[in-house]
C-alpha cells in the first residue's frame, strides 16, 4: 500500500495494530477521522491518553476502575462474601448485564496457558487465595470460559483452595463447551449463574 504522506502511513500502521483491524480498514478509519472536526479528533486522542495514564485496577477485585476501589466493590448492596472468578472485564460486563448476580468479582487477567507462556504467577490468583484464607469469602463461583485453558485454571485454583473448606461452584453448562463467556446471551448466562453447581461435581462429568 503506497502512501502520499508519511504521517498518514504512520497513523494507518498504528491503527492496524488493533485486533481485527487490517490495513484497509485502518485507512478508512484514519481518513474518516481526517474529515471530522479537529476538536472531535482531539477528544478521541485525549480520551485514549487518559485511559492509559489514569486507569486503575481495583485493589480488591482487579477490575478496571477510575478509583482505587471499583463501583461494584464499594456498593453496600453487594454481597462481598460471594466472589465470582472471571478472566477479564468483558466477563464482568456480561454477567452484570444479566441482573442475576449480586456478589463481588475477582478478575484474573487471563487464563493459565503454558502454550502462551502464561502461568499462575502471571495472574491475580495469589490475592484471591489470600482473600479466602483471611476468611472474607464464603463461596467462590468459577465463571471462566469452558475451554481447556479455562478448566485448567479453575482446577488449579480449586486445588489451592481445597484445604480451606470453602464452598466452590461453577456456572451451569448452559454455556456451550468451548464458548467464550462474553458472547453468551444474557438469559442463558443469567440462568447459568443462578443454577450454578458444586465445582467438584463439574470435574466428574
Amino acid at each position: 500500500m503506497d502512501f502520499s504522506s508519511k504521517l498518514l502511513e504512520q497513523a494507518v500502521d498504528e491503527m492496524s495494530q488493533l485486533p481485527g483491524i487490517g490495513k484497509r480498514t485502518a485507512l478508512r478509519l484514519v481518513l474518516h477521522m481526517l474529515k471530522q472536526p479537529e476538536s472531535q479528533t482531539k477528544q478521541l486522542a485525549d480520551a485514549l491518553t487518559k485511559l492509559r495514564t489514569e486507569i486503575k485496577l481495583c485493589k480488591n477485585c482487579y477490575n478496571i476502575s477510575d478509583t482505587d476501589l471499583c463501583a461494584i466493590c464499594v456498593n453496600p448492596s453487594r454481597n462481598s462474601e460471594i466472589v465470582c472468578v472471571v478472566e477479564d472485564i468483558r466477563d464482568v460486563m456480561a454477567i452484570e448485564n444479566t441482573d442475576q448476580y449480586r456478589g463481588h468479582y475477582h478478575v484474573l487477567g487471563g487464563k493459565i496457558s503454558p502454550m502462551d507462556g502464561i502461568g499462575p504467577s502471571q495472574l491475580s490468583i495469589k490475592p484471591l487465595i489470600e482473600k479466602v484464607q483471611a476468611g472474607k469469602v464464603e463461596e467462590i463461583i468459577f465463571a471462566l470460559s469452558s475451554t481447556l485453558e479455562g478448566d485448567t485454571t479453575n482446577f488449579y485454583i480449586y486445588r489451592q483452595l481445597e484445604s480451606t473448606g470453602i464452598k466452590t461452584s461453577t456456572i451451569a453448562r448452559g454455556i456451550s463447551v468451548g464458548d467464550e463467556l462474553e458472547y453468551a446471551d444474557e438469559v442463558t448466562l443469567g440462568r447459568s449463574i443462578t443454577n450454578r453447581i458444586p465445582f467438584e461435581s463439574s470435574t466428574k462429568s
